[in-house]
């Protein structure tokens, strides 16, 4: 784990996206550099200052360079479809499939606002384009974001698996793994845990075990768990097949993801890291994007005039706010590691 809190430059920034996503349409975070490294501090303005720690040590593990070997040079990649209305969610599921080659897509339901009819017409319009472009075989993931209840969560996952014509898994339907536990007993299909594993305070041997018990498939976000190398030991502790996914990351903090699923030592998931299509601006000159359904393992430096348009594109007040959030947040860090 990465311990040293020294950073040779520290660029807060804001880039835009084409599509409202988890009710913005803005990213904004900081990238950090240590020599010729970069990494990118990007945690949701709602999360407190312990969860921010946690982004942090995996964006200081970027900027050091303290990446494990690949064992592959690329990995499958799984698309994502914001909550959308029907038909710019199909669009989007058509062109996963004929730009990018993309072989499945998750699915965002239970969006704040929406009512799970909005969810239906998604579901439904995107098997539909799905199989109007000859991608019979693609398969569907749903995200609900641990919003439902037990009840809502059982009644709900098969009408969707009907939709979908079979999910690929529905990933942390609710809030706490004990419900998600009850869920999983109560439907034959596959559950993933997210939430309910990157907010845990610690993973001891309680999480471990109360993971397994509510999920089949383990969502491993290389940032917000404190990087790679924790991830990975994470995989190993838990066991569970794995989806390496990002967290609305410019190509900067993608990278960080994609370091990760090239070096488990099995192959993941069609991994969802298909985020780059929901990008207006980006930090590098060109977005990644999957190419026949894959990307490959990069190490990636910020495009100096594109990182100099998103620091001057970020309000003063932000700027402040960030810079004012990054001290306090490594503080936190140093007085963790001195305790």
């Amino acid at each position: 784990m990465y311990n040293s809190f020294h950073v040779d430059e520290a660029v807060p920034f804001v880039v835009r996206l084409k599509r409202r996503f988890r009710g913005v349409t803005e990213r904004e975070g900081v990238l950090l550099r240590v020599g010729r490294n970069w990494g990118e501090w990007a945690p949701f303005p709602e999360y407190d200052d312990q969860v921010a720690a946690r982004w942090l040590r995996g964006a200081l593990e970027a900027a050091s360079g303290d990446w494990p070997r690949p064992v592959r040079h690329d990995v499958e990649v799984n698309a994502i479809i914001p909550a959308l209305d029907p038909g710019e969610a199909a669009a989007l599921a058509a062109d996963a499939v004929l730009i990018d080659g993309c072989r499945g897509v998750k699915v965002k339901v239970a969006e704040t606002g929406q009512e799970f009819a909005d969810d239906v017409a998604r579901v439904a319009a995107v098997r539909a384009a799905l199989d109007d472009v000859g991608a019979e075989s693609a398969r569907i993931r749903v995200d609900v974001n641990g919003s439902w209840s037990v009840a809502h969560a059982v009644e709900r996952i098969e009408i969707l698996n009907d939709l979908a014509d079979g999910l690929e898994y529905v990933e942390q339907p609710c809030r706490t793994l004990a419900d998600m536990a009850e869920v999983r007993s109560q439907t034959s299909v596959r559950l993933a845990v997210d939430e309910g594993l990157r907010l845990a305070d610690a993973v001891d041997d309680a999480i471990v075990q109360q993971i397994r018990d509510a999920a089949d498939v383990l969502i491993l976000k290389a940032i917000p768990l404190g990087g790679v190398r924790p991830c990975l030991e994470i995989a190993q502790r838990i066991g569970l097949p794995v989806t390496v996914s990002g967290s609305m990351d410019t190509c900067i903090g993608l990278a960080s993801a994609l370091a990760l699923a090239s070096a488990l030592p099995d192959e993941p998931l069609a991994c969802g890291l298909g985020t780059g299509r929901l990008l207006a601006t980006d930090l590098t000159q060109e977005t990644s994007t999957p190419q026949q359904g894959r990307l490959s393992y990069m190490r990636l430096t910020p495009d100096s005039s594109s990182l100099a348009d998103a620091r001057v594109a970020l309000a003063a007040d932000r700027v402040t706010w960030w810079n004012d959030r990054l001290m306090r947040v490594r503080n936190l860090l140093e007085e963790s590691v001195s305790s």
